[in-house]
């Protein structure tokens, strides 16, 4: 497939993408847009989702809209999901990226930070799929893709179970979603990545010997790079050639987790 076919099999779709200011969203928005998508490019810092945008726009040549959204905030949802709609002309694909968690040991956790965290996982995503259902119902049906974990996968979870029991929450909803609105011709899957974020970047960083484990333990010998493992992987999934695919949970690790 020639470069320029390529980058219009996503043409006229519009993608509406969280945390989508670095890391594995900002990866996935130039992904979409690689391939001709309208980019929502949605986060807490608007001054990195006008930096995402300014380079989708001259890199790619198609609409990119930055929103300030703090995802916790069911106001800040409402209003990038009803100014996706009204600036790009609809929705087509939503990306739930944006992510924060309570990391340590369940004796040290403490409720309000385990409630920003569930906020900000699976209690925004529910709240952002309901909020785009109708768009995608109007577009003739879409795709949904959530970012799920493999820590729940992990020998050991010890100090990552609230991350695990968000990100495991996630997965539930979205193959509940998968299930109820099959019927209006909507998709929804979770990816379950590795990627060399700012954030896991700053662990690794942080962890030098746990994060020479964690690497070792991949088969492929690498953290994925967040566009071109991760991005053009969930670009994969929006195409009419995965219409076929919904309510999986798929890691995107190096092969790392066993799904079974």
């Amino acid at each position: 497939m020639s470069e320029e076919k390529l980058n219009k099999t996503l043409s006229n779709k519009v993608a509406l993408i969280t945390g989508a200011g670095q890391g594995i969203g900002q990866g996935i928005a130039f992904a979409l847009a690689k391939r001709g998508a309208s980019i929502a490019a949605a986060g807490r810092t608007l001054a990195k989702c006008e930096a995402t945008c300014a380079f989708i726009e001259k890199e790619y040549g198609v609409k990119a809209l930055p929103l300030q959204c703090e995802v916790s905030n069911p106001s800040d949802l409402e209003r990038a999901v009803a100014n996706t709609a009204e600036q790009l002309g609809g929705i087509d694909i939503l990306v739930n990226n944006a992510v924060s968690t309570s990391p340590g040991p369940l004796l040290a956790q403490q409720d309000d930070k385990v409630l920003h965290a569930f906020k900000v996982g699976p209690i925004a995503t529910l709240k952002l799929m309901q909020l785009c259902y109708p768009h995608l119902v109007k577009a003739g049906g879409g795709s949904i893709i959530n970012m799920a974990s493999t820590a729940a996968k992990r020998w050991d979870m010890s100090n990552y179970g609230v991350y695990a029991a968000e990100k495991e929450a996630i997965r539930a909803l979205t193959r509940a979603a998968a299930s109820e609105w099959g019927a209006d011709n909507i998709r929804a899957n979770c990816i379950l990545p590795h990627a060399s974020s700012p954030a896991l970047q700053g662990w690794m960083n942080k962890n030098p010997e746990e994060a020479a484990a964690f690497v070792k333990g991949i088969p492929l010998k690498r953290v994925g790079d967040c566009q071109a493992d991760i991005g053009e992987f969930v670009a994969l999934l929006c195409l009419p050639e995965s219409s076929y695919v919904s309510g999986q949970s798929i890691a995107v690790d190096g092969g790392q987790a066993y799904m079974g």
